[in-house]
């Protein structure tokens, strides 16, 4: 085999599930340039080929002395980040070598040697899939705990000591070079990135994959970059300021995500997926406010962790339907959109501040009503009302998809009972203090009012609220 050459095993057995047999045993053999040579035989010891990947590591390593406590002293219990090498110390004087393990932290970047061979009196991994593990050493007796490590590159780097302190098959290993590590391979993972113009917008690197929060503005995207999406410890993006007109659905798989800052964009829709994806229990603030906006999906409010919702400057003509549901939310912002009337829900809302100024709010008036009553009740209609009445489970499973949907949007009226496609539909005025501690004022005249709709099941529903109104105004 050529010495410019290297094997590059393309199956992870572990990530996979495969065995070499199913390919045939093959695998390729591609030079340093990445330029497929020939296919060739796969490794006869297959872990041998996972540790070409495994002789270095970055993580966070606190090494604890075994003997303090036996002289009253307590180990200090910080972790610093450090570069893990295993690699050949030659010892000229015995004209012998043997394997090592050398830990380069930021304090010391030379770094400490500790001998593998035969060294190692226990490897604890019970939580290494969450990227910890321990090697306890016989000779110095401390251990060396491992955190915040990649985790295929800790099981692949455990593998290798293992190796090294058996002392076997030694020679065929790709050992690392013992030697002091660079400044930035030592640093602290970076935590927050802030990106303001263009020019600083990386084209050919990475964006740190320990991000938690990352703001791109100012950089004229016109979609999000995915490589962004496989930041998973992502809390806060911000990508405000650009010209995004569309969210992918994976921007779902952020499973951390708490806050969605996408102000002054050109979105003209919000994902139906995004709904039922992982930002159901983390999204906890969404600034959608000045983009193009004309309707927001029926399923947005199983958003229910929101906490604070920014709709401002849209086109939007109705805010979801079951918005009521949106339990947690403390601070709702939809000034400056074409919101006619709002749905019969809000008024389940308990909001801290509420801002709705800049509407076009019709006139509420309660003998200005639709009736989508048929006489009799259809036994649909009557079927559908009992199925949310007594509250009877249902989904697409039982039931074909278009009736699902229209329980989803039942109606409910004054007396109690349900009503899902023959009802009669009217608006009433409500103040919008009900709902809200703070309302920031509806209109130029100071008014606190808003049109809400209002569901009736029956005539005799419709009729008996009439009567209450008349007798409350008498004018």
């Amino acid at each position: 085999m050529e010495s410019s050459l290297s094997w590059v095993i393309l199956l992870n057995r572990r990530e996979s599930g495969l065995n070499w047999s199913h390919y045939g045993s093959t695998g390729l053999l591609i030079n340093r340039f990445g330029r497929k040579q020939r296919e060739a035989r796969a490794p006869q010891n297959f872990r041998q080929a996972v540790c070409w990947f495994s002789m270095k590591l970055q993580c966070d390593v606190e090494v604890v002395n075994r003997m303090l406590p036996s002289f009253g002293l307590k180990n200090k219990g910080r972790s610093n980040r450090a570069v893990l090498s295993i690699g050949k110390h030659v010892d000229r004087s015995a004209q012998s070598s043997s394997l090592y393990l050398l830990i380069c932290t930021n304090k010391d970047r030379s770094g400490s040697k500790y001998k593998l061979k035969e060294n190692i009196e226990k490897f604890f991994t019970w939580f290494v899939e969450e990227g910890k593990a321990t090697v306890r050493l016989k000779e110095p007796a401390i251990d060396i705990c491992l955190s915040k490590a990649d985790i295929s590159s800790l099981k692949n780097f455990l593998s290798a000591a293992r190796l090294a302190h058996r002392g076997s098959d030694t020679d065929s290993l790709p050992l690392t070079a013992l030697g002091p590590v660079r400044a930035r391979d030592v640093e602290k993972p970076k935590k927050k990135l802030s990106i303001l113009s263009k020019k600083d917008y990386p084209l050919t690197s990475s964006f740190p994959y320990s991000l938690e929060q990352l703001q791109v503005s100012y950089c004229r995207l016109s979609r999000v970059d995915t490589r962004m999406l496989s930041l998973r410890a992502l809390r806060r993006l911000d990508l405000s300021n650009n010209h995004i007109k569309k969210l992918p659905s994976t921007v779902g798989d952020l499973s951390c995500l708490a806050e969605l800052i996408l102000h002054n964009n050109h979105l003209e829709s919000f994902g139906d997926g995004l709904c039922s994806s992982t930002l159901q229990t983390s999204l906890q603030h969404l600034d959608l406010s000045q983009n193009q906006l004309k309707a927001l999906p029926a399923r947005f409010c199983q958003l229910r962790q929101l906490v604070n919702l920014k709709l401002d400057d849209n086109e939007l003509v109705r805010l979801p339907f079951h918005v009521g549901r949106l339990s947690k939310l403390r601070f709702l912002s939809a000034a400056h959109n074409r919101l006619a009337v709002l749905p019969a829900s809000f008024r389940k809302l308990c909001l801290e501040n509420l801002d709705l100024f800049g509407n076009p709010f019709t006139q509420a008036n309660a003998l200005d009503h639709t009736i989508h009553l048929t006489f009799p009740l259809t036994l649909q209609e009557l079927a559908s009302r009992a199925v949310v009445d007594l509250r009877i489970p249902h989904g697409p499973h039982v039931l074909p998809f278009h009736l699902c949907q229209q329980l989803d949007f039942s109606k409910a009226c004054d007396c109690g009972r349900a009503c899902v496609n023959s009802y009669i539909q009217t608006a009433v005025g409500m103040n919008l203090h009900l709902v809200s501690h703070t309302v920031v004022l509806v209109d130029n005249m100071g008014g606190t009012e808003a049109p809400v709709q209002k569901h009736f099941c029956s005539l005799m529903c419709y009729c008996e609220f009439m009567d209450g109104c008349v007798q409350r105004d008498p004018r």
